[in-house]
């Protein structure tokens, strides 16, 4: 018995929803209402007839999907925050932009009056970011100088990268600028092209943008 009239109750309510012109104690008697007719046949089972057209199948499922979506939230609340947890969002992480340094193509190397920086064929450039790949050392620069007759690979292998005590073998001379690593040396006046100088191993060791 308290099942049915736990169900008559849950009826009660369905049509409360669709039978908004008609009152609960009018319902409980079958009485007709404006909008329609709800009552019980003779076998106990409670129908509805209404005077106007049926709803769409559709309209109607969406209708009770809708009710009984808002009858598990009034007296189920946790089955909704545990299938969707309030903050738990999915939020695709892209990768962050990755700001690499620009080479110089081709490489020029060039006296103390060439400027320094990134060298294009357009913008021969002095490169002050080389790095040799046969010794893995950073080239050093000196403005306005230029390496000795006696500079030699004994002399650079002992003494690089000590600025000071490569002065040694350095000797002052207007434009120029002398360039060195662990292995190699060189001096330039003007701009040029390092593919012309196949014997200096070095490469762009890349500006920073």
């Amino acid at each position: 018995m308290d099942e049915d009239v736990d169900l008559d109750e849950l009826l009660d309510e369905v049509e409360q929803k669709f039978c908004g012109n008609v009152s609960v104690s009018s319902l409980a008697r079958g009485d007709p209402g404006e909008a329609g007719e709800c009552g019980r046949d003779n076998a106990g089972v409670r129908k509805h007839r209404t005077t106007g057209p049926e709803p769409p199948a559709s309209s109607a499922t969406d209708d009770i999907d809708a009710l009984l979506e808002e009858l598990l939230e009034d007296d189920f609340p946790q089955l909704k925050r545990e299938a969707f947890p309030e903050g738990h969002l999915v939020v695709e992480k892209k990768p962050s932009a990755q700001s690499g340094g620009r080479k110089c193509c081709p490489v020029f190397v060039g006296g103390s009056s060439v400027p320094s920086g990134v060298g294009t064929a357009t913008s021969k450039r002095s490169c002050d970011q080389l790095r040799c790949t046969s010794c893995d050392f950073r080239v050093l620069t000196f403005d306005d100088r230029a390496w000795d007759s006696s500079c030699d690979y004994l002399f650079l292998r002992n003494n690089a990268p000590d600025r000071e005590k490569l002065g040694a073998r350095l000797r002052r001379s207007g434009g120029s600028r002398a360039f060195a690593c662990q292995c190699s040396w060189f001096s330039a006046d003007g701009p040029t092209d390092l593919r012309e100088r196949p014997g200096l191993r070095w490469v762009c060791g890349k500006h920073q943008a």
